[in-house]
């Protein structure tokens, strides 16, 4: 972890509520997609816990729903700088994905996707990407990761765009080496029920301190409990118990 302060350099909407923030400064702490970030805000006591979606030299690339106090405040700026405590987090394991792994994102759940996306490729893997959104007007970086040269399918719950319905309609199709996913909890689950074969899921929680010091984001595993900011939030599905 290292905290360090970092100038907004763009901040523009990619939805109604999506936006694309990319900030300049030391990025070295990041060292694994799947990582975050976590801001703090003028004004505001806790920071805001935001994945990371690229990482190039200096800039960092985050994309954030704006739904509460914090991430409004942050749709709002322009220009300024940021405290941030940057490579929070465990990341994923990309050694078990073989040769064509399949990376499901969900909502605020697709921007983490990306990087790792671009990590794998550069590992000569045939990624797959199957991006979930509720309706047309929430889909965003589905061109960004067709430029990639990966295989894009797009499901929206609605049937407005893409595939009908979830983002297990589209998984129940493909084969695949193994998963990788981040999203609401929900669809975790049903990915868990529905996949074939292993994967890593990040789970979105609460967060406290964001780097473990205050246990606020506990959840059980087969081995106890484990911290969603520190041991997480990418967890193993052999790992996961879930709660009814």
């Amino acid at each position: 972890m290292k905290q360090g302060i970092f100038e907004i350099v763009e901040n523009i909407p990619l939805t109604d509520n999506v936006f694309r923030m990319v900030l300049r400064g030391d990025t070295s702490a990041i060292t694994a997609p799947g990582q975050f970030v976590n801001i703090l805000l003028d004004g505001l006591f806790l920071r805001r816990p935001i994945s990371v979606c690229d990482v190039q030299d200096d800039l960092l690339t985050i994309i954030y729903k704006a739904v509460g106090k914090g991430t409004r405040q942050m749709s709002q700026m322009t220009a300024g700088k940021l405290d941030v405590l940057t490579g929070l987090g465990n990341g994923y394991d990309l050694s078990a994905a073989g040769d064509r792994p399949v990376l499901i994102g969900g909502g605020v759940g697709v921007p983490p996707m990306y990087l790792l996306a671009k990590e794998l490729i550069g590992q000569g893997r045939e990624v797959q990407v199957i991006l979930g959104f509720n309706t047309k007007s929430e889909v965003f970086y589905e061109a960004e990761f067709k430029a990639l040269g990966v295989s894009v399918t797009v499901t929206t719950v609605d049937g407005s765009y893409g595939v009908k319905g979830f983002v297990t309609d589209a998984l129940k199709d493909m084969e695949y080496t193994y998963f990788y996913t981040c999203g609401p909890e929900p669809m975790l689950k049903a990915i868990y029920g529905a996949s074939t074969t292993s994967g890593q899921m990040s789970f979105e929680k609460r967060m406290g301190c964001g780097f473990g010091a205050c246990m606020g984001c506990s959840c059980k595993t087969i081995t106890g409990y484990k911290r969603i900011c520190k041991e997480g939030p990418v967890m193993r599905k052999e790992e996961i118990l879930w709660e009814n």
